[in-house]
């Protein structure tokens, strides 16, 4: 099969009637700047239209040495929040005319490596990274060269600019909820704790307990990582220790919770009385049965926050603020 030819400037010049100058001044923009007359600048736009013409990105790119493409790097896509940040995120720069790249690390810092350098190979602008290192080395020597603005995640005592959530707050005011009506068994399963997410979330189960009045046993606390096959795990493994499920249960994440809702129906035990609740938010809570309250991530927000700040730094105007904390929002179900 023949391979069809894309529509030239040139092309769309000669059949407008004009000069392949003026045709180019009018296709990118520029036809009040130059005062090209209305009559012909809607001459030769039906033309592009009719003719589907796009502007060549590439062309763009070598006038500008910007590629007008971002790289944005999860770890999972499958992970509820995350996806839908990446989706307000991608929003955001599609309506700005930037292409974003999405690629996932697994939680895995030489795949995330890997896909780093894939993406800087092919002329990124910029890096949004919920990452999975320890150190900000790599990023800090990438910095220096393109901007990196962290996600969701903090790296050590990084000083890159961020855009996170709040998480010790909004975790600490549901759990001293639920210590208020269970008491002291309040178990928490975690993700791993070298991820400030899954610092931030602990210390606000201790900061909850600790506002009723109550202390954190460690024997109550146990962590493995953020899949939801550790979530059955760690429910199963609790239920034979204990004989039932504790009066209450904290996950860190919804995926978490995925596991123990799972292992709870195959067990017969959905109906226990037990108290769950949960950090992240999806709407398939409001229908089941169990009234699950959980810390809902302001994700539109962290989109907005990450894309504007991501935005000034390519511009190369300094920040007002390159730490950017946004507040999550507790959603009681179990008041209804």
């Amino acid at each position: 099969m023949e391979k069809k030819k894309r529509i030239t400037i040139a092309q769309i010049a000669e059949l407008a009637g004009v000069s392949k100058a003026t045709a180019s001044l009018v296709l990118n923009g520029k036809s009040v700047e130059y005062r090209i007359a209305d009559d012909t600048r809607k001459r030769i736009q039906a033309v592009a239209d009719e003719c589907h013409y796009q502007p060549s990105i590439h062309a763009r790119s070598l006038r500008e040495t910007r590629s007008y493409t971002w790289g944005l790097v999860i770890p999972d896509l499958t992970n509820f929040g995350f996806a839908s940040i990446a989706r307000a995120l991608e929003a955001h720069c599609r309506e700005a005319g930037i292409q974003l790249l999405i690629a996932c690390s697994e939680d895995d810092p030489t795949l995330e490596q890997r896909v780093v350098d894939n993406l800087i190979s092919r002329q990124v602008d910029g890096l949004i990274v919920a990452s999975s290192g320890h150190s900000d080395d790599t990023y800090a020597r990438i910095h220096d060269r393109l901007p990196v603005v962290q996600l969701d995640r903090h790296i050590g005592e990084s000083r890159l600019p961020m855009v996170i959530s709040d998480a010790c707050k909004a975790t600490a005011e549901l759990v001293q909820d639920m210590a208020n009506q269970c008491g002291e068994e309040i178990y928490y399963f975690g993700g791993l704790l070298d991820l400030s997410p899954s610092r931030h979330r602990l210390a606000g189960y201790e900061l909850g307990l600790h506002r009723a009045g109550l202390e954190a046993p460690q024997s109550q606390v146990r962590h493995r990582d953020y899949q939801p096959s550790s979530g059955y795990q760690l429910m199963a493994e609790l239920v034979t220790e204990l004989g039932a499920p504790p009066r209450g249960l904290f996950t860190a994440s919804f995926t978490l919770l995925e596991g123990v809702l799972r292992y709870l129906n195959e067990a017969g035990l959905m109906e226990t009385g037990m108290r769950l609740c949960t950090f992240d938010d999806h709407d398939l809570l409001d229908c089941i049965p169990m009234r699950i309250d959980s810390v809902a991530q302001d994700c539109p927000a962290l989109a907005r926050a990450a894309f504007e700040l991501m935005q000034q730094l390519i511009a190369g105007n300094p920040p007002g603020q390159t730490a950017q904390v946004i507040p999550p929002r507790v959603r009681w179900r179990s008041r209804h």
